[in-house]
């Protein structure tokens, strides 16, 4: 049985799967962009939990990341459109059908990266905070 981690980043990632862009997850940057564009999900770090003790609980604000990179002629707009995409799947359920107290993301930091023979890539990532307890840090 997953844990409660591995279940809201699954379930986060099946979120960016829906959108129309390829959506990876801990993948290294493919060689080809695809047009749609493309988004990396990484995992990130959990950070240090503030605990409760009546229950035992620890509470995370686990920072992941999403890399959304786009390539071609008009990708300003391709990228305007797919952060907004990103969003839009975010705030139609900020708890992930329950797994989570709140997620949300931050603004994304973007960069042109030149490629050698070809379009150059707008890219950037999007830190993603997601706030979820669980009684076990390690289940």
């Amino acid at each position: 049985m997953p844990t409660p981690r591995e279940t809201i980043l699954a379930t986060l990632h099946a979120r960016l799967s829906a959108l129309p862009a390829t959506a990876l997850r801990g993948d290294v940057l493919p060689e080809r962009v695809p047009a749609e564009g493309l988004l990396i999900l990484r995992d990130g770090e959990p950070g240090e939990p503030e605990v409760t003790l009546s229950p035992l609980r620890y509470h995370y604000q686990h920072h992941a990341e999403i890399e959304a990179v786009v390539q071609g002629a008009d990708r300003d707009a391709a990228f305007d459109a797919l952060t907004a995409s990103i969003g839009a799947a975010i705030a139609a359920d900020r708890t992930l059908g329950g797994l989570c107290d709140w997620v949300e993301a931050e603004a994304p930091r973007p960069v042109d990266l030149p490629v050698e023979g070809a379009a150059s890539l707008k890219a950037a990532v999007i830190p993603v905070v997601l706030h979820y307890s669980t009684a076990d840090p390690l289940g």
